[in-house]
């Protein structure tokens, strides 16, 4: 390979806050930038990774994402973010991001994570992660991660673009009869 793809562009200055009033904005890749004469500190900053997610649902986990949607200052950095919280045996379901990898931080808790490798191998890496624990998932890969834990889990999540997507495996596998021959055998 000679070389290589970045579905991210590079910036063309050096911030480019996203703005919703196109008074004095230039459109830059898919969002309307705030005149960098105009910027300020604020519009590089975020508060709210502390805010812990509603986990009293039926998978037992919330992801809250700050993409640039949420952190304009994020616009054309090529990066999001976002707080996992997983209730006691909770997990994050299967998924994977189409347009980003991504790293795992764990903060509290313990998780059991686990990926799948692509065709032919499809082979699975799994791990127990404890505080400060890392793990990356490379893009587009099946991954879900589970608290095995006794306690509450939190995660801090980095992207490497802006807007990496995120395809929920489970619910279409399973909703799709010539996904699943053998839902024959389950009681209806």
């Amino acid at each position: 390979m000679d070389h290589v793809y970045d579905p991210t562009p590079s910036p063309l200055q050096d911030s480019c806050v996203a703005v919703k009033d196109i008074k004095n904005g230039v459109f830059v890749n898919g969002k309307f930038c705030k005149d960098p004469k105009l910027a300020v500190a604020e519009d590089l900053f975020f508060s709210g990774l502390n805010k812990q997610g509603n986990t009293a649902n039926p998978v037992g986990s919330n992801v809250t994402v700050f993409n640039v949607d949420a952190f304009p200052g994020l616009n054309t950095l090529g990066l999001s973010l976002a707080r996992v919280d997983f209730a006691p045996h909770g997990v994050n379901p299967p998924h994977f991001h189409p347009r980003g990898s991504k790293f795992l931080l764990l903060l509290e808790g313990t998780l059991y994570v686990a990926l799948v490798t692509s065709n032919p191998d499809n082979h699975l890496f799994t791990k127990i992660l404890n505080p400060r624990d890392v793990f990356v998932f490379p893009l587009g890969m099946i991954h879900f991660q589970f608290n095995i834990g006794k306690t509450a889990a939190d995660a801090f999540v980095g992207f490497n673009s802006q807007n990496f997507g995120r395809f929920d495996v489970t619910p279409y596998q399973f909703s799709m009869p010539e996904l699943t021959p053998f839902d024959q055998y389950f009681p209806k």
